[in-house]
């Protein structure tokens, strides 16, 4: 596996990463054992980057992590976040005082079975709480051995530039695909400013960049797709027609359309970390297929054509979630 690199401080990864908030939420049913190989193989194909967070499940996935890597925790770094308030098992709003990110980082610690959170990410931004005191909390907790970088998760110009200038940031984890290209303009060119590396989440599109996506009524309420105002009527429509490009692309080559949308991805720039996600060693391998895909200028302009802004339909995220986007 090649690595890159994240951040001015020089921290190495795999070049693909593997998000496992599925395992745990939102992506049909849990199968522990299933995930359980699947993280166990991840760690033999090379793969050393694990990203997490105590509200997925809430608390279950970080548990799954810990069972899986801790035997093996020198040759993984894990990736965790803090940031929502946790109410009776749901998250309720954004809690970023520097009190309560020493509880969660304490309980993330216990839950993964492990000394030290190797990334550390604040997981949307709190209006209520300045950047600096967040900064400034997480400082302390590196001085004191416990995270050894800091990140953002979906945060803007100036959380980013406040953050970074109390204690440096190494990643923003943002949506960024294909499909949602919403910081290319103002972010994008901030983090190479700054030196600070992106790790895209949700690379394949929710499944409109694989072609396997389906209307929001066709997947169960529990499913985060079933809300999507992507998944649903004319918006569905447009965007399985504007993906179609993807597909055209992965016969020239012989591939399947997520490793064409990953090789994209890994083509913007060494400093850019995809974690696609996935609960199955089936779909590990095929997304670890990607890293073979060599992108000609041609095909890279083809889907950057078809895939534009303006191509694309209807918001990334039900307006209550719109509404934690540091924007």
């Amino acid at each position: 596996m090649n690595e890159r690199i994240l951040g001015s401080a020089g921290f190495r990864v795999s070049a693909l990463g593997l998000g496992c908030m599925g395992m745990s939420q939102s992506y049909g049913v849990a199968d522990e054992q299933e995930s359980l190989a699947t993280l166990d193989y991840a760690i033999e194909r090379g793969i050393t980057l694990f990203d997490t967070a105590e509200v997925y499940g809430p608390f279950t996935n970080e548990i799954l992590l810990g069972k899986a890597l801790a035997p093996r925790r020198n040759q993984v770094q894990i990736a965790t976040k803090f940031g929502f308030r946790i109410e009776n098992g749901k998250s309720n709003g954004v809690d970023s005082r520097p009190s309560h990110i020493r509880d969660v980082v304490e309980a993330s610690l216990r839950r993964l079975q492990t000394d030290r959170i190797d990334l550390l990410y604040q997981h949307r931004v709190d209006p209520a709480v300045p950047m600096a005191e967040v900064a400034g909390t997480v400082a302390r907790l590196v001085e004191e051995g416990k995270v050894l970088h800091f990140g953002l998760s979906e945060a803007g110009v100036t959380a980013i530039r406040e953050a970074h200038a109390v204690q440096p940031v190494t990643a923003l984890q943002s949506e960024y695909s294909l499909w949602e290209r919403n910081i290319e303009a103002d972010i994008l060119p901030v983090l190479r400013e700054l030196k600070i590396g992106l790790v895209p989440f949700s690379p394949l599109g929710r499944g409109f960049l694989t072609g396997t996506a389906q209307p929001a009524e066709a997947y169960p309420e529990t499913d985060f797709r079933h809300t999507d105002p992507r998944f649903t009527g004319a918006a569905y429509k447009a965007n399985m027609q504007a993906a179609a490009c993807v597909g055209r692309v992965a016969k020239r080559h012989g591939a399947t359309s997520a490793q064409i949308a990953l090789a994209w991805l890994l083509a913007r720039g060494p400093d850019i970390v995809p974690i696609p996600g996935t609960k199955r060693r089936l779909y590990l391998e095929e997304n670890l297929g990607a890293l073979d895909v060599g992108l000609t200028e041609t095909d890279l302009t083809e889907l950057d054509n078809a895939l534009s802004a303006e191509k694309i339909s209807g918001l990334r995220y039900n307006e209550g979630n719109m509404a934690f986007v540091n924007r």
